[in-house]
């Protein structure tokens, strides 16, 4: 892990899919059951090229691969009823240590914003399902941006919810595209890996990289303690 850079934080702005749920892999599976039932194979492998894509982004993927006629919405339809079926049965688990960080971060009264390129319907499900909605001052979603990520609009945007200037801002993500994306916008960026281990390909844009986020709250504690001392 490269050092973290000592710059306060203001702020923390979380990814959502892959980052807070391990729902990432569960697309995947979804995607090549819906690949399967159009006659395309399964389709789940994409995934690693379209992290952090909003819907329209995903489209040109998939009809740039696949050709023109790929029939991209029935892929929609058919890929989200599987996802919905394996979520009825299974629910969808949080990743490691959230709970623990958002508690870490409200009792330090360190303000939190969700920048993610899912629907609006879909992140508030998901974060009202797990009760934590409350945590967030502010959510993003795809819809409330004009340029999906790697652009920083949606980690701007996120920030001026928080009142907070980016520089003051840690941004918290999984994918490729999300950190390059957060640090054009001039946050402090750490990667939890999920789905992507492999960091070389943004790790001159990052400030850490760490195992979960466990390992984010105690990073925060100890900072915090350090500044207290100072």
């Amino acid at each position: 892990m490269k050092k973290i850079r000592n710059r306060e934080i203001r702020g923390v702005v979380f990814d959502m899919d892959g980052l807070m749920f391990d729902s990432e892999r569960i697309v995947k599976l979804s995607w090549d059951v819906a690949g399967e039932e159009l006659g395309y194979g399964k389709l789940g492998d994409n995934i690693v090229n379209t992290l952090g894509f909003n819907v329209d982004k995903r489209k040109a993927y998939f009809q740039n691969k696949y050709g023109e006629t790929f029939p991209f919405e029935p892929f929609l339809e058919h890929y989200r009823a599987a996802f919905h079926r394996y979520e009825e049965e299974h629910g969808i688990p949080v990743k490691k240590g959230l709970h623990e960080l958002l508690k870490t971060l409200k009792e330090l009264e360190i303000p939190m914003a969700v920048a993610t390129s899912s629907s609006h319907q879909y992140a508030m499900k998901n974060l009202e399902r797990e009760g934590i909605v409350q945590f967030f001052a502010c959510i993003v979603t795809g819809g409330m941006v004009t340029e999906a990520k790697p652009s920083p609009e949606i980690y701007r945007k996120a920030c001026e919810g928080l009142q907070i200037s980016p520089s003051y801002g840690l941004a918290l993500e999984d994918s490729y595209n999300g950190i390059r994306s957060a640090h054009a916008a001039g946050m402090v960026t750490i990667m939890i890996p999920d789905l992507l281990t492999d960091s070389s390909p943004v790790d001159e844009l990052l400030d850490g990289k760490m195992e979960s986020l466990l390992e984010v709250s105690q990073w925060i504690q100890e900072i915090h303690l350090l500044s207290l001392k100072r």
